[in-house]
């Protein structure tokens, strides 16, 4: 496989990482270079890790996963949308008692959701290619690049008067519609 074909799966894949980080972004309104690193490193390091097992799968179970995938994203996705719409409703909505999606199990099952495609991916890989390692590298460095952007983006988007007042509602409903194309390209609709 070469490297522009690498690359473009890359990108590909770092699509849901970089709309995630906006909608992070969007709901955060400023993000510290904590939040950068900590959701960078984790979208880049689980977009790099799935392929690595989904390709080690593919040489063992993988008639048995690969047809559940997209629902597992599917759920990750709407547990956190249905979370970010929920805080948004909080009557106390100081900036000490908002819950940070770059920590704790927030932060897990955000890099899960949007790295789960990349697990189908090495499956997909494992059929076509010996080693498995250099394409998760790319894959995890391009998705750290998008993440970084996305979250960039999505602080200045934040500052809005509109769009701050309604920033984590707007992220959950976008965390909805990933989920939900996910289940469209896997072809449950």
């Amino acid at each position: 496989m070469d490297f522009f074909t690498i690359f473009g799966v890359a990108v590909a894949l770092a699509i849901d990482a970089f709309a995630v980080s906006l909608s992070v972004g969007i709901s955060l309104k400023k993000v510290n270079l904590r939040q950068f690193f900590r959701l960078s490193w984790h979208f880049g390091l689980f977009q790099a890790l799935m392929p690595i097992f989904g390709w080690f799968l593919g040489h063992s179970a993988k008639f048995f996963v690969k047809d559940y995938t997209h629902w597992i994203a599917f759920i990750l996705l709407v547990c956190v949308g249905f979370n970010m719409i929920k805080e948004s409703f909080k009557e106390d909505d100081s900036e000490i008692h908002k819950k940070d999606p770059t920590k704790g199990l927030s932060l897990v099952i955000l890099s899960v959701a949007t790295s789960i495609d990349a697990l189908a991916i090495g499956f997909s890989l494992s059929m076509v290619t010996d080693s498995i390692f250099f394409p998760s590298l790319i894959i995890g460095i391009v998705a750290c690049l998008f993440t970084i952007m996305g979250l960039n983006i999505g602080q200045k988007l934040g500052k809005l008067p509109k769009i701050q007042k309604y920033g984590e509602i707007f992220g959950g409903i976008f965390l909805f519609l990933i989920g939900i194309k996910v289940l469209y390209e896997n072809g449950v609709f």
